[in-house]
């Protein structure tokens, strides 16, 4: 009969023990590591690894160069597109807003949105009476808003911010209280054509 010396209990696991075993806390631990010991590993084995990882660094490499070059066209077609009209757009150090004719982009840290101009019905904005924190709301049909708040490293860029902003929406914004009175106007000349 054989006997163990010492406590007959299983080593602990979890968050208390292992901070690996949150997911997303700590970079995944890859297998080939795991499996492979010092003493399993050859050094003609670890030659030929090698050799096979720089044609995937390199090939990864070519990708991010891809990558940046289409990032990097796209941007350009955003600045010939974007002066062809006005453009308002004030950023600080977390938030950033941008109108223009595609219609409003808010991000906030990594958090972005994107609205249509025909997604949007209404856009308030809010200059506080004291302090430097400009709010930007933007309001959806479905009764929704979503507000960001912008640190100005003045308060003269208020009143500058608002003009930029009116004449954007002056140019892309369509009221529904124009279409209301075009409608009104077309039924009206029906009505006088009978």
């Amino acid at each position: 009969m054989e006997q163990r010396i010492g406590a007959n209990s299983q080593p602990l696991e979890g968050a208390g023990f292992d901070p690996a075993f949150i997911p997303g806390l700590t970079a995944p631990a890859s297998a080939e590591v795991k499996d492979a010991g010092p003493e399993d590993t050859r050094p003609e084995e670890a030659e030929g690894a090698e050799a096979a990882a720089e044609p995937v660094a390199l090939t990864k490499a070519a990708t991010d160069a891809e990558t940046t070059v289409d990032e990097d066209a796209e941007d350009a077609e955003d600045t010939e597109e974007a002066a062809e009209g006005p453009v308002f757009e004030a950023s600080d150090r977390r938030a950033r807003i941008v109108a223009d004719h595609q219609g409003v982009r808010l991000s906030l840290d990594e958090e972005k949105c994107e609205f249509r101009w025909d997604e949007i019905g209404a856009i308030e904005t809010e200059a506080p009476r004291f302090g430097k924190r400009f709010t930007i709301t933007v309001h959806t049909p479905d009764r929704r808003w979503y507000p960001i708040e912008i640190e100005a490293t003045s308060r003269s860029r208020f009143k500058e911010w608002e003009e930029q902003l009116d004449a954007v929406l002056d140019a892309y914004f369509e009221d529904g209280d124009e279409e209301a009175e075009n409608e009104a106007e077309n039924e009206a000349e029906t009505d006088a054509d009978d």
